[in-house]
């Protein structure tokens, strides 16, 4: 759907209702498009080297959601955060975009980006310290055809 809008392309598919759209992921994708700059920014800034247009589409629209949550959803802990983007990299995208995905969300939560109030609640497991971005590694080549802005 290329050259169509986000948020047209959203429109059509809740329209369409099959499947149907559930509010959070409408949510995430009006919020990510009303923070794309600060969002891209971030991620641009924490790739040491790469920039968006040359990472997979797969992997910058997981890195983008994953960005949004740190940043802007502070109801869900970094951890979780970080362990939801890169299973979505393991089933979605190439064999080494986990470990990209990881390390530069890593990087992210290591510089002190995260909102101060994305903590987790008492008993869980923090993030912080936990992911490292040291050896971050470049991230996967796009397969052949798929270097598409996304």
């Amino acid at each position: 759907m290329r050259g169509v809008g986000v948020l047209e392309i959203l429109t059509a598919r809740r329209a369409q209702a099959d499947p149907p759209v559930s509010e959070y992921a409408e949510g995430l994708v009006r919020d990510v498009v009303e923070h794309w700059r600060e969002i891209n920014e971030r991620i641009g800034r924490h790739a040491e080297g790469w920039t968006l247009e040359r990472m997979p589409p797969v992997d910058r629209n997981i890195l983008r959601i994953a960005v949004l949550e740190l940043l802007w959803r502070p109801d869900v802990p970094p951890r979780v955060v970080i362990d939801e983007a890169v299973e979505l990299a393991k089933n979605l995208s190439t064999d080494r975009s986990p470990t990209f995905v990881n390390g530069l969300l890593g990087s992210l939560v290591d510089a002190g980006v995260v909102s101060a109030t994305a903590e987790p609640a008492a008993g869980e497991v923090s993030a912080l310290g936990e992911v490292s971005a040291a050896g971050r590694p470049a991230p996967p080549e796009p397969a052949a055809g798929s270097a598409r802005e996304s």
